[in-house]
């Protein structure tokens, strides 16, 4: 459904990561007439045929319904990683933020929604074969990032039942990586000190390998791109997203010309606990037990019924993060903005 002059989304977490691929594809596309993008913080960035609005989705004031007025569409990205130390803080913005998104899309009348839900909603899963999307989303429970997408995907269902009316649509990538999300990236898991400028494959000695850690990855444009294939086309439920290869010790040794050596998941896990509990890392041990857990993931629903594949692989979209990383780059946006440490 879209009107005369092309369709209507609003966009909620419009500022970061995904958000800002999201937008400025749908600001080029032909279909799309408005965008109205949806932050915390209105940023110093204007695309074409976009406005902002200043929302805080974990105010249970926020006005969803009255900025979903009209639309055709609302893709759902807000989200909050940190603190992670205060999973009720999170919760309030990630879980309770995305229960009012989903009440104002059926109060506004609008006929689609576009998820992002992820592979971190997945339960435990192998990591030597792939699956689609049919894997059971329970998540790991002791992580907040999984606990909070596999209780959305609970809610979805229960969504999806009181108003079939609304077609909804689950996005589940791998972890997603540009150039322009470095610095936010670096602050969400290795803290805001780390210094960009040390993470260069000639100053490490050697490079862990843990066992079960064997993860998926996407560049962020080519996951937006697929949020737009998802408007353009007539379909509901989930899709998986990921770019090959997986990336593992053994590729990143050849991505980055380093010897491995073999680290014990314990040994591996304590240093982590140990910086997490000293507020000297963001990123919790509880996170690093559900990557290990995370299965791989079968994309073929996405190659097939919206004609997606994505553009980089995994480790050119991997490559391109550590540019940036050492540059500390970033984008006009409050989340995304650069910032150099070291």
């Amino acid at each position: 459904m879209s009107s005369a002059t092309g369709r209507r989304v609003v966009v909620t977490g419009a500022t970061g990561n995904v958000g800002t691929s999201v937008v400025r594809l749908l600001s080029e596309d032909a279909d799309t007439g408005s965008v109205r993008g949806l932050a915390r913080r209105i940023p110093g960035w204007s695309p074409p045929r976009t406005e902002w609005s200043a929302v805080d989705l974990s105010s249970e004031r926020a006005p969803l319904a009255e900025e979903f007025e009209g639309a055709d569409a609302v893709v759902h990205l807000a989200w909050a990683f940190q603190p992670t130390h205060d999973p009720a803080t999170t919760w309030r913005t990630n879980v309770l933020g995305s229960i009012r998104v989903f009440e104002a899309v059926a109060a506004a009348r609008v006929p689609v929604l576009v998820h992002a839900s992820s592979v971190g909603a997945y339960s435990p899963g192998p990591k030597d074969r792939a699956v689609d999307e049919s894997w059971p989303t329970h998540g790991w429970p002791d992580a907040a990032y999984c606990r909070e997408k596999a209780y959305l995907e609970r809610a979805l269902d229960t969504f999806e039942r009181d108003h079939p009316e609304v077609r909804v649509v689950r996005m589940r990538p791998a972890f997603l990586f540009k150039r322009e999300s470095a610095s936010e990236q670096r602050r969400i898991f290795g803290g805001r000190f780390l210094p960009g400028p040390a993470l260069r494959p000639e100053l490490l000695p050697f490079l862990p390998d843990v066992p079960g850690l064997r993860v998926q990855a996407l560049h962020t444009d080519d996951a937006a791109r697929a949020y737009l294939l998802a408007l353009r086309h007539e379909v509901r439920g989930a899709f998986n997203l990921a770019a090959e290869p997986p990336l593992d010790a053994r590729v990143l040794s050849e991505m980055l010309g380093l010897r491995t050596v073999r680290l014990p998941r314990p040994a591996a896990r304590s240093a982590i606990a140990a910086a997490w509990g000293l507020h000297l890392l963001p990123a919790s041990p509880h996170l690093f037990d559900a990557v290990l857990r995370l299965p791989l993931m079968d994309c073929a629903r996405a190659h097939t019924e919206l004609g997606w594949r994505p553009e980089r692989t995994a480790t050119e979209a991997l490559r391109e993060l550590l540019e940036g990383l050492r540059h500390g780059d970033g984008a006009d946006t409050e989340p995304l903005r650069g910032r150099k440490v070291g």
